[in-house]
């Protein structure tokens, strides 16, 4: 199960619109302008080597988000994923 669960959110990852970060971050109180929102998609298209339940690649994305945004942005983004987790209780996916 836990492939599957990991699989579903890369392929997420590679195919999330610009709208779609849009729609989140209102819904999750985050601030993005739609340029912003475009950066962070395409960056994350582009680089679908890299893989959120790895600590490095984790913490790449979220410098690569920092840089897109701001330092703020990505520690509330960081809060937040790691209270997603935690709350579904799939800490054990994650390195």
């Amino acid at each position: 199960m836990s492939i599957f669960i990991k699989e579903l959110v890369r392929k997420k990852l590679k195919q999330i619109s610009s709208e779609e970060l849009m729609f989140y971050s209102k819904q999750y109180g985050f601030s993005l302008s739609k340029h912003q929102a475009m950066q962070i998609s395409n960056y994350l298209n582009q680089n679908s080597s890299v893989d959120p339940f790895k600590f490095n690649d984790r913490e790449k994305m979220l410098r690569e988000l920092a840089r897109i945004t701001d330092i703020e942005t990505a520690q509330q983004a960081r809060k937040l994923l790691d209270e997603v987790i935690k709350s579904y209780g799939l800490e054990h996916l994650f390195e």
